[in-house]
């Protein structure tokens, strides 16, 4: 981790961009009939924790050692999966954007790559952008043709009463040789639109599934939309030109965000196996107004 000052262009030409610099590193290799983390190394508020495995599967926690990203941060996480491996990424915690002492943006990157025949989940808690904050996010995720994907990002846009901050991310996805996903999206205060009725409207929370699966080639999933109450939030399935399906869902709050994302998601499991689920524990409780089996 290093801890800069560098004068570069913000809005002050006199204020100098200060911010956290740091880089953390996961790799997971079958070795013995299981997976293991030849690498684990943490940086900066990125502490690394081995969790107790589930089968062949090594999972890994992020544990936020210092409030992060603030202006002017600069943070990236990279993980391998190598051949064979299977590994699980998960948080202690949300991860708060907050505005820092700079009024320059904050960079949050991750670089996902997964093998043949590995698969990754990555499955953080969600991203609050508090207000003032201002985050330019982007997940890089390079996949074989064998290889399989879970991926769940969830932004909440501002805490409980107060207004949202900036907040810019973008998903590029290859599998082998070609582009699977690559879309960008901008919310808060100086997006054009964001909060207009072809965008979020008046809701404060927005995320997405990705499932990256070889099985899907055969058996891909169907067009599913699940409306009950547009106050409630709305939730759609859509199949992606690939081996892929892709879950995108709008609420007023994280937690029924949530719950619109984990039901659609439960119609298109893995074909091969029914434990391709997102619980880390029980699901979480259907919030007023939503009925607990849709």
């Amino acid at each position: 981790m290093t801890l800069t000052t560098e004068h570069a262009q913000p809005t002050d030409r006199h204020t100098p961009v200060t911010g956290v610099r740091a880089t953390a590193r996961i790799t997971a290799a079958a070795r013995g009939g299981t997976t293991t983390l030849p690498v684990l190394d943490g940086d900066g508020p990125f502490e690394l924790r081995r969790l107790r495995s589930r089968g062949t599967e090594a999972r890994v926690c992020i544990v936020g050692a210092m409030s992060a990203p603030l202006g002017g941060d600069r943070l990236r996480i990279e993980a391998i999966a190598q051949q064979h491996s299977q590994l699980h990424i998960t948080s202690t915690a949300a991860t708060l954007a907050l505005k820092g002492p700079t009024t320059a943006h904050a960079t949050y990157d991750v670089h996902l790559t997964v093998e043949e025949h590995a698969e990754l989940h990555w499955l953080p808690k969600p991203l609050i952008c508090a207000a003032g904050s201002n985050l330019r996010q982007t997940w890089t995720i390079d996949l074989a043709p064998t290889a399989r994907l879970l991926l769940r990002e969830e932004q909440v846009l501002g805490r409980t009463g107060e207004l949202p901050g900036h907040v810019v991310t973008r998903l590029t996805v290859r599998h082998g040789e070609h582009v699977l996903l690559d879309q960008e999206a901008e919310y808060g205060p100086g997006a054009p639109g964001w909060d207009g009725p072809a965008v979020l409207g008046h809701h404060r929370a927005t995320g997405q599934i990705l499932s990256v699966d070889p099985a899907f080639e055969n058996k891909p999933p169907k067009i599913q939309v699940l409306r009950d109450a547009p106050e409630d939030g709305q939730a759609i399935l859509t199949p992606l030109a690939g081996p892929a399906a892709l879950v995108t869902a709008v609420a007023p709050d994280g937690l029924r965000l949530r719950h619109l994302m984990n039901t659609v998601h439960s119609t298109h499991r893995r074909p091969a196996t029914a434990d391709h689920t997102l619980a880390e524990g029980p699901p979480p409780e259907a919030p007023p107004g939503i009925p607990a089996n849709l």
